[in-house]
């Protein structure tokens, strides 16, 4: 990987944890598993749907796809974790929407301004 791929990558991983740590914690989780277990997940998903969207489909709909599929997965793991699949459903849901728009504001904003990362 190149230097350029693995900036990117941390420039989307890093917020993306700290978004969706933040949005845990607002939801009132405190239990440490669940919240170590936030940041394993997410590099575990968030890094391959960074890698496709840069390296083979950057369209809308590829990005939205990749998304849902994240959203599955995560469900998945937190249910694990919380053995709760409402919680588990919710804790994905909001982590991925509120990173997701937070991410295409940021995207906005950089654009706007011609700043490419």
């Amino acid at each position: 990987m190149d230097g350029q791929l693995t900036l990117q990558l941390l420039v989307s991983l890093i917020p993306t944890i700290l978004i969706e740590l933040g949005v845990l914690w607002f939801l009132l989780e405190r239990r440490k598993i669940v919240l170590l277990s936030s940041i394993a997940v997410n590099v575990l998903t968030n890094m391959p749907l960074n890698l496709y969207v840069l390296l083979v489909n950057d369209s809308m709909g590829g990005i939205l796809i990749g998304e849902a599929l994240v959203f599955f997965v995560e469900a998945l793991w937190y249910w694990f974790f919380t053995h709760s699949i409402r919680q588990a459903v919710i804790y994905s849901f909001l982590c991925n929407a509120i990173s997701f728009l937070i991410g295409m504001l940021l995207w906005l904003i950089f654009s706007f301004y011609g700043i490419n990362i």
